[in-house]
């Protein structure tokens, strides 16, 4: 899958997490999950779940994305999201 595949995916996805949340955010990649979109943790792991589902795949290895030396990053934006996913996915291909 192409980068710009699986941006539209990390798009869509997070798109439909937030539909309900009456958020004036643009969806983009440098869209950030906690400054823009308001995410808690809780909405970090239904994420990760939603995209281990719609790509058939689990273990993506988030933990990787999502911690620096044994502590959590303070947030990511869309883009790097796409990024990770799209270099995990061409590894596993």
């Amino acid at each position: 899958m192409d980068l710009a595949k699986v941006q539209e995916l990390v798009f869509e996805v997070v798109a439909g997490l937030v539909a309900d949340w009456d958020l004036d955010a643009e969806i983009g990649p440098t869209t950030r999950l906690v400054a823009d979109l308001e995410f808690e943790s809780i909405d970090i792991i239904q994420m990760v779940v939603a995209f281990e589902e719609r790509l058939r795949k689990r273990n993506l290895g988030f933990e990787k994305l999502l911690m620096i030396d044994g502590r959590y990053v303070d947030d990511l934006s869309l883009g790097q999201i796409a990024a990770f996913l799209h270099q995990r996915l061409t590894v596993a291909a």
